[in-house]
C-alpha cells in the first residue's frame, strides 16, 4: 500500500515578518489530483496542495517570493509545478526532476518557464533510494553540459553521512550544488559526525550551498526542534553567503507531528538573531541563486 500523508497545518502569522523581498526557497505543490494525477509508483499518496493554498500560506507568513521544487509524488511529470509558474512569473521559480531522456529543447523552454535548477536523489536508506521515481548522480553528469549552459545549479537530496565519499563525485560534474534540508541527518548524532563536519567544510569552502530547512526532519522533538538548532548555527557560521531558507511546505511524509510553517519561520528568526544575516539568507542569496530582480 502507498502511505497517505496529512495535509498541512493553517499556517499562523509569525511575531516578526521577514523583510522585503523575502524568499521560500524549499515548497511543493501537489494536485489537483484530477488535473495532474500522481505517478504510480510514488512512494507516499500527499492530499491536493495546488498553487492558491501555497500563495496563502507565503502571503500568510510574509514571503514575496518562493521556489517550487518537485515533488517526488509526480514522479518527472512536472506539469504541475510547471503549471504553477506559468501563472506566476514574476513570484516564483522552479527546481525540476529529469533525466537524460529530456530533451535540451525542452530544459530551455522549461528555463523560460523559471525553472532553475534540476533536483538529484542521492539518499538511501537500506540500500534503496528512499523515494522512488528520484533521478541519480549518474544523470546530472549526462545533464551537467545544458545545465551550465543554462546557468542551473544541482539541487541534491542526500544524508550528509555520504557527504566524504560524494563530493569527488560532485567536483567531477561541475555544476553549482545546493544541498537539501541540513544534509538531512538524524539531529541525535550530533555535529561531530564526519558527514556533517564535511558538509560544512564544502560549505565553507564556498564549494556549495545548502538550505537550513528541514529542522523537522532531522528532529521530530515537536514543534521546536532543539536538537536542530546546532546544525543550522553551524552552517550560518561556516558561510552565510552560501545559505538559504525554506518551509518545506506541505510537509510532505514527515516523522512525527505536522509542522507548522509560520512557527518555522519563527524557528528561523530566533536561531538566526543578526538581522543582517537574516536578510542575506532570505532575500539576498535566492535574489543571486535563483535570478530573482535584485
Amino acid at each position: 500500500m502507498i502511505p497517505a500523508c496529512p495535509g498541512p497545518l493553517d499556517p499562523i502569522r509569525p511575531k516578526n515578518p521577514p523583510p522585503p523581498k523575502s524568499c521560500d526557497t524549499h515548497a511543493h505543490v501537489f494536485g489537483p489530483a484530477d488535473r495532474f494525477p500522481y505517478a504510480g509508483d510514488r512512494s507516499y499518496t500527499p492530499p491536493d496542495a495546488p498553487l492558491e493554498k501555497y500563495l496563502n500560506m507565503l502571503d500568510t507568513v510574509g514571503f514575496e517570493r518562493g521556489v517550487l521544487v518537485q515533488g517526488s509524488a509526480h514522479g518527472r511529470d512536472n506539469s504541475a509545478m510547471l503549471d504553477a509558474l506559468q501563472r506566476t512569473p514574476q513570484r516564483l521559480r522552479g527546481v525540476a526532476v529529469a533525466d537524460e531522456t529530456v530533451s535540451p529543447a525542452e530544459l530551455r523552454r522549461w528555463n523560460d518557464i523559471g525553472v532553475r535548477a534540476l533536483r538529484f536523489n542521492h539518499f538511501f536508506r537500506g540500500g534503496q533510494l528512499h523515494y522512488r521515481g528520484g533521478v541519480t548522480l549518474e544523470s546530472a553528469r549526462k545533464l551537467a553540459p545544458i545545465m551550465k549552459e543554462l546557468g542551473w545549479h544541482l539541487q541534491l537530496w542526500i544524508d550528509c553521512k555520504d557527504m566524504p565519499e560524494t563530493i569527488p563525485i560532485l567536483d567531477e560534474i561541475g555544476l553549482p550544488v545546493l544541498i537539501d534540508h541540513m544534509g538531512r541527518t538524524d539531529a541525535r548524532a550530533g555535529t561531530g559526525t564526519p558527514g556533517f563536519q564535511s558538509l560544512l567544510r564544502y560549505v565553507g569552502d564556498g564549494k556549495g550551498w545548502v538550505k537550513v530547512s528541514g529542522a523537522h526532519r532531522l528532529s521530530t522533538n515537536a514543534p521546536d526542534y532543539p536538537e536542530a538548532k546546532p546544525f543550522h548555527e553551524a552552517l550560518v557560521r561556516a558561510n552565510p553567503g552560501n545559505i538559504v531558507w525554506g518551509s518545506d511546505w506541505p510537509h510532505p511524509r514527515i516523522e512525527g507531528e505536522m509542522p507548522n510553517a509560520g512557527h518555522l519561520f519563527e524557528l528561523f528568526y530566533g536561531w538566526t538573531p543578526d538581522a543582517d544575516l537574516r536578510r542575506r539568507i532570505l532575500v539576498d542569496n535566492p535574489a543571486r541563486l535563483y535570478g530573482f530582480p535584485r
